[in-house]
C-alpha cells in the first residue's frame, strides 16, 4: 500500500508502515475503532466495533445511528486502531512516552444492501470479537436485520505506526540514578460471569473456553 500525503507518517518517520501484512495484523488483534467526521460543520469521534475481512472494515449500528446515517452519505472519515504496548519511563519527564501499535485508514463508508452481505458482515464482526461466537447463539431473525444498518469502509489508504524498545533518553542523562525502562501493558481474560438467571446446567460455550487458553 503506497503512502500518499495523508497517510504518510511525518513525525518519526521510520516508526510508520504502509504494507497490507503490518495493517492486517494490527486491526485483527483488537474490534475496537474510533471513527472521526464532520458532522454540521464540527468534528465528531465516535468508538465502534467492527471486523475485517480482507480489505474491507465493517461496522454495524440501529437504522437511526446518526453516524451510520452520515457515514453511508460518503463524507470523509478517519478510523483509529490502538493498541498499547507499555509506557516508557525515561530518565527524564520530556522523553517519557509509550510503546504502542495504530493503524490509520482515510476514505468513505458505502451502505452494503445486498442481504447476503449484510449477514455475512454481522458474522465477520462477531468473530472479530469471539471467533465461533456466532455459531453458537440464535442468529439475528428479519425484524432485527431491518433494525441493522451496516458498513463497508475499503482499505484503501492507510498506514500503521509501531513504537517498540527501551526510552532514548539524551546522553548526559544516562548517568543520572533514575529508574528508567518499559512498563508493559497486557490484556488479557478474567473469569466469565454468568448471567445471575442463567440456568446453572447450561456449560461454558467452547468459544469462550478458547479465548481463555490465551490466558
Amino acid at each position: 500500500m503506497k503512502p500518499t500525503k495523508k497517510t504518510k507518517v511525518k513525525r518519526a518517520p521510520k516508526r510508520g508502515f504502509y504494507d497490507s501484512e503490518t495493517i492486517y495484523e494490527i486491526l485483527d488483534n483488537q474490534f475496537i475503532c474510533q471513527i472521526a467526521f464532520v458532522h454540521d460543520g464540527y468534528p465528531v469521534i465516535i468508538p465502534t466495533i467492527y471486523g475485517r475481512d480482507e480489505n474491507n472494515i465493517y461496522i454495524h449500528g440501529a437504522t437511526v445511528s446518526r453516524m451510520l446515517l452520515n457515514l453511508e452519505k460518503g463524507f470523509p472519515i478517519s478510523l483509529n486502531v490502538t493498541q498499547t504496548d507499555g509506557i516508557v519511563l525515561a530518565r527524564s519527564a520530556f522523553h517519557h512516552s509509550l510503546n504502542y501499535q495504530s493503524v490509520t485508514i482515510f476514505g468513505e463508508a458505502m451502505l452494503v444492501t445486498d442481504e447476503n452481505e449484510r449477514y455475512k458482515a454481522l458474522k465477520i464482526i462477531s468473530d472479530q470479537i469471539i471467533p465461533n461466537r456466532w455459531e453458537e447463539v440464535r442468529l439475528p431473525n428479519d425484524k432485527e436485520m431491518k433494525a441493522t444498518k451496516i458498513l463497508k469502509i475499503p482499505i484503501t489508504e492507510a498506514s500503521a505506526k509501531i513504537r517498540t524498545g527501551p526510552p532514548i533518553d539524551d546522553k548526559p542523562d544516562y548517568d543520572l540514578p533514575i529508574w528508567a525502562g518499559v512498563l508493559p501493558i497486557n490484556t488479557s481474560f478474567g473469569n466469565p460471569i454468568a448471567d445471575p438467571v442463567l440456568n446453572e446446567n447450561t456449560p461454558l460455550p467452547a468459544s469462550v473456553k478458547e479465548l481463555l487458553k490465551k490466558k
